[in-house]
């Protein structure tokens, strides 16, 4: 029970005393504080009615405590504190608070690694442990990154506060960017990641309602997501369309297409809500890679990059072949890129040449393991298939009947 209270109201917490005390640290560790109170009592006199109002004025009382004992500069702050946050009001303001925590840890001025650690720390409640070990980072340099960003926050007095309306899609734009990394990070094998993004685009659902962009991130995260069981088999990636759609998340999909539908009422496109309705229309089977590559034209049309280009070449190879896909392909400039060279060598394959030099390019720059072995297995495939080639090449060549007729 208090796992769940500490995920659900951790950054709940946090976010309401820094506005009372002014001051980050002193929040987080009174409410640490507080949840080390709650693990001491609750067994032992049962759970309050109201948990997240007990974690916070327990945090609120001892951050006060805290204040009086330290020197005679600070008494008057923690004056400030009772009169500002009487009894009873803890949780009426949460809506602002915990956008103006979410708006300063992804406050562009930071560092994007520091971005995404203070959002899972003080938001998402993870440990600067589990944090280190989700980005495969020593725990100490985690811990030093967290801190270098908070003192920051406090050298450059960056604003706790919720961006005025002219600044406010743009630095929403950072907060999104953030989540989606980290849900990305997650998306190879790091479920409890995936599952943290997905939380914290609930939170800003919750909290920003009429922003059609946020719904699209939610709503693209969660029909990723709903992919997770078939994605990696025995350890091994597995690509779109060899996936079982048997094992894809029903509910998670039936939810991702309504956000979609929701966001499609609006009739504010914008990227986040054009590659959810691109899932969307990839979880109906069979696929209408026609109204793909539409919607992809959308996209590029909002966002143009060669990436946004690369993947609507492989819709192109669905509905205009392989040859018209390749020549769209070979005209970007992507050539530091891994999927760049994999699409291309798919193309290849599908046109009946060898596809090698493609893979091991791919290969070269490809970092995740799971991408790596699944290009190791594909170049294997190509190799063997080259090898058979020949064979059969060689064999005609000594063939005195070609196609099996006689000459006479």
């Amino acid at each position: 029970m208090i796992e769940h209270v500490f995920r659900a109201e951790y950054g709940r917490a946090v976010s309401v005393l820094t506005r009372v005390l002014g001051d980050l640290d002193l929040a987080e560790e009174a409410v640490q504080d507080a949840f080390t109170t709650a693990a001491e009592q609750w067994p032992v006199k049962g759970v309050p009615p109201a948990p997240a109002g007990w974690i916070i004025t327990t945090a609120r009382n001892r951050a006060i405590d805290k204040l009086r004992r330290e020197a005679t500069g600070r008494e008057k702050r923690a004056q400030v504190a009772l009169l500002q946050h009487a009894p009873g009001e803890e949780v009426e303001d949460v809506p602002d608070d915990r956008l103006r925590l979410i708006f300063t840890c992804c406050h562009p001025s930071l560092a994007l690694p520091a971005r995404v650690a203070l959002t899972l720390k003080l938001l998402g409640g993870l440990t600067t442990a589990e944090i280190a070990r989700a980005f495969l980072v020593p725990e100490t340099t985690m811990a030093q990154r967290i801190v270098r960003a908070k003192g920051k926050i406090r050298a450059a007095r960056i604003p706790y506060r919720v961006p005025r309306d002219a600044d406010l899609p743009e630095r929403l734009k950072a907060v999104l960017a953030v989540v989606y990394l980290i849900f990305n990070e997650g998306y190879l094998g790091r479920p409890e990641l995936e599952t943290e993004a997905i939380r914290l685009g609930r939170v800003l659902a919750g909290l920003m309602p009429d922003e059609p962009e946020v719904w699209g991130l939610l709503a693209l995260m969660l029909l990723v997501a709903s992919r997770r069981e078939a994605r990696l088999r025995g350890g091994e990636l597995v690509l779109l369309e060899d996936q079982d759609p048997r094992r894809w998340d029903a509910d998670l999909v039936a939810e991702g297409q309504d956000v979609v539908r929701r966001c499609l009422r609006w009739n504010r496109p914008g990227p986040y809500q054009i590659q959810a309705a691109i899932n969307a229309v990839h979880s109906d089977s069979p696929t209408d890679w026609h109204q793909v590559v539409a919607l992809y034209d959308q996209l590029l049309v909002i966002m143009p990059s060669p990436v946004v280009a690369l993947h609507r070449a492989v819709a192109v190879a669905e509905t205009q072949g392989p040859e018209v896909a390749l020549r769209e392909v070979e005209a970007l400039d992507l050539d530091r890129y891994h999927l760049f060279h994999a699409v291309r060598a798919d193309l290849l394959q599908r046109l009946g040449e060898d596809p090698s030099a493609a893979l091991e390019a791919a290969l070269d720059l490809a970092e995740h393991p799971a991408e790596r072995d699944l290009l190791r297995r594909r170049l294997s495939l190509a190799a063997a298939d080259q090898q058979d080639r020949a064979r059969d090449h060689g064999q005609h060549d000594h063939d005195p009947h070609p196609g099996g007729h006689a000459t006479g």
